[in-house]
């Protein structure tokens, strides 16, 4: 009797011990005990009841998947292709198992599926410009079809996106029209500014003659100092038949002056 006891410990004893396990810390053991759904056990040390229980171990860590390119057509009936990247994490890891036959496919399906849907709902504007609101809102429902398979998706997020040649001609001649256009409202907003000055400062010599003639001779001061082989000043009458008179009364004077030194 006390050999067939020693017997059975012996024999049985390598069986006990394999029921022994050990999870890593980013690991989980989904427990099944005779087909059924029991526990999920780790990170360390468990146990699990040899030829009764079974388990399936899952990743919590965050995985990244990189969507391929996808062919899809917006709003406004354009062909682009974009590709994308894809965060998630097991959150539960039961319904990662007993919901869904293989989660990691699952969720790359329909982050396909959902991509190529979003696009279709936008123009190809926004779909250039406004990529953090399209990838807020891929998120939201990716994350929305996977929260019943146990997966939290953490951030989607659009890589490239490729338009046909003939829309990248379209768009660069429709930015050169934008800056020509621009550059042509600075042009214009200029000189008007510019006429207004000069109707103010025509309104101010206007009221002061003196102010006019003061801005000729200044014109004449910068024609002289330019390297001109001709200059003409136009004077104003009244400088000439000042500058007449003057010369007539000089020359009066010099005549008067003559005359009497003959006399003496």
């Amino acid at each position: 009797m006390d050999i067939l006891l020693i017997i059975i410990v012996i024999l049985s004893t390598p069986i006990i011990l394999s029921g022994i396990r050990i999870a890593k810390e980013y690991r989980r053991a989904v427990v099944f005990r005779l087909g059924r759904y029991h526990s999920t056990r780790g990170p360390g040390l468990y146990y699990m009841i040899p030829l009764i229980e079974t388990a399936n171990m899952i990743d919590i860590r965050t995985n990244t998947v990189a969507i391929e390119q996808q062919e899809a057509i917006t709003k406004d009936s354009v062909t682009v292709k974009i590709n994308a990247v894809l965060w998630y994490r097991v959150a539960d890891p039961e319904n990662a198992i007993v919901r869904v036959a293989d989660y990691q496919q699952a969720v790359y399906q329909i982050a396909q599926t959902s991509l190529r849907n979003i696009i279709g709902q936008h123009n190809l504007d926004e779909v250039l410009k406004e990529r953090d609101k399209i990838n807020d809102t891929l998120e939201e429902i990716v994350d929305r079809v996977t929260a019943g398979w146990g997966v939290k998706v953490e951030m989607v997020e659009m890589r490239d996106v490729e338009i046909p040649e003939s829309m990248q001609r379209a768009m660069a001649r429709e930015a050169e029209a934008v800056r020509e256009r621009r550059a042509r409202i600075i042009k214009a907003e200029a000189e008007l500014e510019a006429s207004q000055k000069l109707a103010e400062a025509a309104r101010q010599i206007a009221a002061n003659p003196t102010s006019l003639e003061l801005r000729r001779m200044q014109m004449i001061s910068e024609i002289g100092t330019e390297n001109n082989t001709t200059t003409i000043v136009m004077m104003p009458s009244e400088f000439v038949n000042m500058a007449r008179s003057f010369s007539e009364a000089l020359s009066h004077q010099t005549s008067h002056t003559q005359k009497s030194s003959t006399l003496q």
